[in-house]
């Protein structure tokens, strides 16, 4: 019996060394953090407009991105027309996206600094977390927008290119979806 007791206190002295040896959180570090839910990146990435994944479901399923198609315009063999059209989707994208994320990046800011400061309550979360909310929702549509006028500028042929010129399957096209294209 007093064996076992011997063990468990070496079982149990060792304990507390072992269990600090290791992170006590994911978050680690991240309390410095401008806004703590927020990396740098991502901040950054509201803060200039960039896609940041929003457009996902357009961009894989062959709804090009008019910042892509910009960029291969070349190989894409875009006319001047399309070119044009793709830069105003883009600005226009662009532009509201800016807004939304520095609407998103003073929400989040205010719902960090309640809960820093000790002072929010039930009724502000609520409407904090829900106007946060609106707003991704709304700025994931400005992408997905962008993406279904680009794919009404380009030709069948072209849109293949750009999944091809992109690394994406190019077999997987659905050949069925009406194009209202050139």
């Amino acid at each position: 019996m007093q064996w076992t007791w011997l063990f468990m206190g070496i079982i149990l002295g060792c304990a507390p060394p072992c269990w600090s040896a290791e992170p006590s959180s994911p978050y680690v570090g991240q309390e410095k953090r401008e806004i703590k839910a927020l990396s740098e990146e991502e901040i950054q990435g509201y803060l200039s407009g960039s896609g940041m994944g929003f457009a996902k479901a357009a961009e894989l399923n062959h709804y090009p991105g008019p910042r892509h198609v910009l960029d291969l315009a070349e190989p894409l063999q875009l006319s001047e027309e399309q070119r044009r059209q793709t830069q105003t989707i883009f600005e226009d994208m662009k532009a509201e996206a800016v807004y939304l994320g520095k609407q998103l990046l003073d929400r989040e800011h205010h719902l960090d600094t309640l809960f820093k400061a000790g002072t929010i309550s039930e009724g502000t979360l609520a409407r904090l977390v829900a106007d946060i909310a609106t707003i991704q929702g709304r700025l994931r549509a400005v992408h997905l927008r962008a993406h279904l006028a680009q794919r009404y500028i380009l030709t069948p042929d072209q849109l293949r290119h750009y999944d091809a010129l992109r690394g994406y399957d190019v077999s997987s096209h659905d050949r069925t979806h009406p194009h209202r294209g050139h």
